[in-house]
């Protein structure tokens, strides 16, 4: 989930969280009468890392989610697959939660994948097979351990209370992620992605 914060097109559920943020925000400028009194009172100035983080969350479950579903499209070993598969439920799971947090808060949330992602997305959907699978879990095993770190230092460092709630909250599944990234990538490097699925 490499500013991935592996995380996150976005799904369907998680562009209806995305458009009221980019609805509700006002350019600079913008006069006040924009948004009403009541939803001005409820805006929420997140600090510099906050805001980093957020959007590094966001993107990186956005990327997991498409990358998912290409692993289960392209991956020859049922193992790989099923991660896809898991990818996708969990970070839309994630995603969701995130993008409520994110809106309550009028903040602009991405939309679509940056270049780095979509590099990657373009260069694995060339993929198939055993090079998919061992180029993908790869790719898992450093976004996992890239986002666990920073999944830990919001749980434990974050301003916002509720991005703090969310980092808490989410970890432990990242962590689970991580554990089955290695484990997966480690078992087709033994059998060299022969292709033996158990199916």
């Amino acid at each position: 989930m490499r500013s991935g914060l592996v995380f996150s097109s976005l799904t369907a559920v998680t562009l209806a969280f995305a458009s009221p943020a980019f609805a509700q925000q006002a350019p600079a400028g913008t006069a006040p009468g924009h948004m009403a009194a009541s939803e001005q009172g409820q805006n929420h100035k997140l600090s510099a890392k906050d805001r980093s983080f957020a959007q590094e969350a966001a993107m990186g479950g956005m990327a997991e989610v498409e990358l998912g579903k290409l692993a289960q499209q392209n991956a020859q070993n049922d193992d790989v697959k099923q991660f896809g598969a898991r990818m996708v439920q969990d970070h839309s799971d994630a995603n969701q939660q995130l993008m409520t947090v994110l809106t309550a808060k009028d903040f602009s949330v991405p939309q679509q994948l940056d270049e780095k992602h979509r590099r990657t997305m373009e260069k694995l959907s060339k993929m198939r097979g055993a090079e998919f699978d061992r180029a993908y879990m790869r790719e898992m095993v450093e976004d996992h351990d890239t986002d666990v770190k920073k999944f830990r230092q919001q749980a434990a460092h974050g301003n916002d209370a509720d991005l703090k709630g969310f980092a808490q909250k989410t970890l432990p599944v990242l962590e689970q992620h991580q554990k089955m990234a290695h484990d997966i990538s480690k078992s087709l490097t033994a059998v060299g992605s022969s292709g033996q699925s158990k199916r």
